[in-house]
């Protein structure tokens, strides 16, 4: 219930951030695009030049030298081949995958290859400059950039929202503070009255009027241990312990005993004795309560309602079956604050807790119903 600040601002500015890293780094990326065209340009115009050079080499050699030394450079290496692609010279240290004249790229060698005129340069037909190069500086400096960008998005982000939510923070305490102290008024109450209606009840008799006073305030006090969960959702931890689930579950079933009395319905039980499970009282309770409590409270008068809990080897199965007005919309109902039928009371929050624990316990929940039929509610414990 409390509305923490910090997760806040984390959850969203990490969505922002990736909303707006998309916008800013998409012309960044473009960018980077040409940058590496006018980079693979640059490469090739030097090869080019270096292709001039070598040419302006060989063309100021006379037949009258016998030796011909091939320029050589630090940065680039060169190879003569003749019309069948032999080699005639080459200090490359690759093969390369084409002949074409124009620029070529071999993973990180960029090669440019020239058409020689036949039978004038050493018999060669083409004259092909390469050099190594890659484009890291431009990596570097695009990831850099993008690095800088997401980690000053993250924290303008999370400083905004972080104080955009200052106040949504404090009025959230304030109110669940206002919650606790409410639900500790409404608990020393409600207990007043259960205690005098069963004072009254001793000393005078039952009556049609106690009944229903002492069934109110048990539905009260089920939408109350709801309240108290959320509330303390969170912040108890809830201990496990070897539960006689066949004594605990009997326990409930007479808690809500009048209140199913006063529509005169008839609770059918099968429970087997001795099923021991691990599990928390209050997370059970919770399951128990609200099941059976909506099963009383969408039953129609004078009808029954099923109640069973057997056990195998493998699985623990507790079932609650009634003949009431059915379920419209089966997969809504876990929604919190969704209610079926608005006119029967209630906040909707019932099935939702339910949900929670099953999902945190890993109970299987099967619901079956039928408009006008009824609806069953089983649930799997399975055995670890």
């Amino acid at each position: 219930m409390i509305f923490n600040t910090e997760e806040f601002a984390k959850k969203y500015a990490l969505i922002y951030t990736a909303v707006l890293a998309v916008l800013l780094i998409v012309p960044l990326v473009i960018y980077i695009g040409l940058l590496l065209q006018i980079d693979e340009a640059k490469v090739k115009l030097s090869l080019e030049n270096q292709v001039k050079q070598i040419i302006n080499s060989m063309q100021r050699y006379d037949n009258s030298a016998k030796v011909y030394h091939f320029p050589r450079y630090k940065a680039y290496t060169a190879a003569l081949y003749d019309h069948t692609y032999t080699t005639v010279f080459s200090s490359l240290n690759f093969k390369p995958n084409s002949f074409t004249e124009g620029f070529h790229k071999k993973r990180k060698h960029y090669y440019y290859v020239y058409t020689l005129p036949k039978g004038y340069y050493f018999a060669a037909n083409y004259l092909l400059v390469s050099t190594q190069h890659t484009a890291n500086k431009i990596y570097y400096f695009a990831l850099s950039v993008m690095i800088a960008i997401i980690l000053a998005l993250f924290m303008f982000s999370f400083l905004l929202l972080k104080n955009f939510s200052k106040p949504f923070e404090k009025l959230n305490t304030q109110l669940d503070n206002f919650i606790k102290d409410s639900m500790h008024e409404i608990n020393t109450p409600l207990s007043i009255i259960n205690l005098n209606i069963d004072l009254f009840t001793n000393k005078h008799g039952s009556n049609k009027y106690l009944q229903r006073m002492k069934s109110a305030s048990k539905t009260l006090a089920t939408i109350y241990n709801d309240m108290d969960y959320l509330v303390k959702q969170g912040r108890v931890e809830h201990t496990r312990e070897a539960l006689n689930l066949g004594e605990f579950i009997s326990n409930r079933i007479d808690y809500f005993q009048e209140v199913a009395n006063l529509k005169e319905i008839n609770l059918i039980v099968s429970i087997e004795k001795d099923i021991y499970f691990l599990f928390s009282k209050t997370k059970l309770q919770r399951i128990v309560d609200n099941t059976l409590s909506n099963a009383i409270k969408y039953s129609h008068t004078k009808t029954s309602i099923e109640i069973h809990l057997s056990s195998n080897k493998e699985h623990i199965t507790f079932l609650i079956k009634d003949y009431g007005v059915g379920i419209e919309n089966v997969h809504k109902i876990f929604s919190r604050y969704y209610r079926e039928n608005e006119s029967k009371g209630g906040f909707g929050i019932g099935l939702n807790i339910v949900k929670q624990i099953i999902d945190e316990e890993d109970i299987h929940l099967e619901v079956i119903s039928s408009l006008g039929k009824g609806t069953t509610f089983q649930y799997t414990f399975i055995k670890k």
